[in-house]
């Protein structure tokens, strides 16, 4: 049953949907990194996503701000170097994660994968790969995330961490089969590395901050998940699908944009609740503010390129807060001077 009373999904879908696609040729021109390795990797490079690299950024981008925030509130005089340092080690965990997640997700999906047109030929729903190795291949990715997480962080940090890493991710794809809002669990899921990178600085729960740091952003997540299964309606409908992109009906895209309002809020709220600066106000508010409203403006929800694209504008999104986030941190920790000097 649809939440809204609205005309059926089926009756909304346009032209494009009903038309049958057209397989890639192939000759179709591989990208990198596959186009540099053996082809005996290029399924298990798949099944990881590594030639599509939105997803780590969009896995990341929470990690890079809640460490930063954390930085700037708790040890604003932490060297550059440190600093990035630990950016660099919030990146490793993102990919791991990330990695892992895709992994489940299509060993669960494999059948429902062939019968989208978009998803049929992955590894395993292609059978390029068995079940069986696709859980060796997950069985090692936990395990290189658990010995990474044990070797980097502590205490509440590491829990906090290897919670993200195993149960979250699990979840999402079973939600699929029984409710119109896996994109939800999504959300919660993505963005769980706020907290992860919060704690690991701070040692403890701001439960203001961090409360309203995951409802804006569960809010992004919504709005660019949704985004993104817009691409497969007609294919999830056949295949037994839920998703929001099914559920919203006529009402995605003022939904989608409610969750963008929330979203800024979210980011305009926790900046108050963190005492960020000026920086943080104009260049993350603002622009994320501006580059939501040129999203809407340009994406178009019945074309599956747009919402592609659409999809990938968000990965890159990321950079605007960060920036806001790090003209702050360099201000407070006086990294500005010296790096005034070397440019000069």
């Amino acid at each position: 049953m649809k939440l809204f009373n609205t005309p059926s999904t089926e009756s909304l879908l346009p032209t494009v949907y009903e038309k049958k696609h057209v397989p890639a040729p192939a000759t179709t021109v591989l990208k990198f990194p596959l186009n540099i390795s053996p082809e005996l990797l290029h399924p298990y490079m798949e099944l990881i996503r590594l030639e599509k690299p939105t997803g780590t950024k969009l896995m990341f981008w929470p990690y890079a701000w809640g460490l930063t925030m954390a930085v700037y509130s708790s040890n604003p005089t932490m060297p550059l170097s440190q600093y990035s340092c630990q950016l660099f080690q919030c990146l490793v965990a993102a990919f791991l994660m990330r990695s892992s997640a895709c992994t489940i997700n299509d060993i669960f999906d494999r059948k429902m994968d062939a019968s989208v047109e978009r998803c049929k030929t992955r590894p395993l729903a292609s059978g390029r790969i068995s079940v069986l190795a696709a859980s060796i291949y997950l069985v090692i990715q936990y395990l290189l995330g658990l010995a990474f997480f044990y070797f980097t962080l502590e205490g509440l940090a590491l829990y906090v961490a290897v919670f993200q890493l195993l149960p979250l991710f699990a979840i999402y794809p079973l939600l699929k089969r029984v409710t119109y809002w896996p994109q939800a669990w999504l959300g919660f899921a993505m963005n769980f590395g706020f907290i992860s990178a919060w704690v690991s600085i701070t040692d403890s729960f701001d439960y203001h901050i961090l409360g309203c740091a995951i409802i804006g952003c569960w809010c992004w997540t919504m709005l660019y998940d949704t985004i993104y299964a817009c691409q497969d309606i007609a294919d999830d409908l056949k295949a037994g699908v839920h998703s929001t992109a099914i559920l919203f009906g006529t009402w995605i895209r003022p939904l989608l944009i409610g969750c963008a309002c929330v979203f800024v809020s979210g980011l305009y709220v926790v900046g108050h609740l963190n005492g960020q600066g000026m920086g943080f106000f104009i260049v993350s508010v603002g622009g994320t503010t501006l580059h939501l409203v040129w999203q809407f403006s340009t994406v178009r929800l019945d074309l599956p390129k747009s919402c592609w694209t659409n999809f990938n504008r968000n990965g890159e999104l990321g950079w605007i807060v960060w920036g806001g986030l790090m003209i702050d941190y360099l201000v407070v920790s006086g990294s500005l001077t010296p790096l005034f000097q070397l440019l000069l």
